[in-house]
């Protein structure tokens, strides 16, 4: 979770992605991203997440022309709802 605490990305993407992660459907969302098939896990799928968002990050960095604002956005969302749903399995798991 610190990993994705510490991510520093541009304001409007963060905010855009925390309103958009308020709606975030884990089947929808991540059979999208990921392919369709057996969805990982919430720790497994954060940690793609992850290697995919800094993949897109790179990209942003670089201006590199296949760089793709939606495509990120997605992945931010995808990341932040992930995240929610990791720590809310956890807090169950002790409470």
């Amino acid at each position: 979770m610190s990993m994705i605490t510490t991510l520093r990305r541009p304001r409007l993407l963060t905010r855009a992605a925390r309103i958009g992660a308020q709606d975030y459907d884990r089947d929808r969302h991540l059979q999208r991203i990921l392919g369709y098939g057996a969805l990982p896990g919430s720790g497994s799928a954060l940690i793609r997440l992850l290697e995919l968002e800094r993949d897109a990050n790179h990209q942003r960095k670089e201006e590199d022309a296949a760089y793709s604002l939606v495509r990120h956005l997605d992945l931010m969302i995808a990341l932040i709802g992930e995240a929610q749903l990791y720590q809310a399995n956890r807090a169950s798991h002790y409470a």
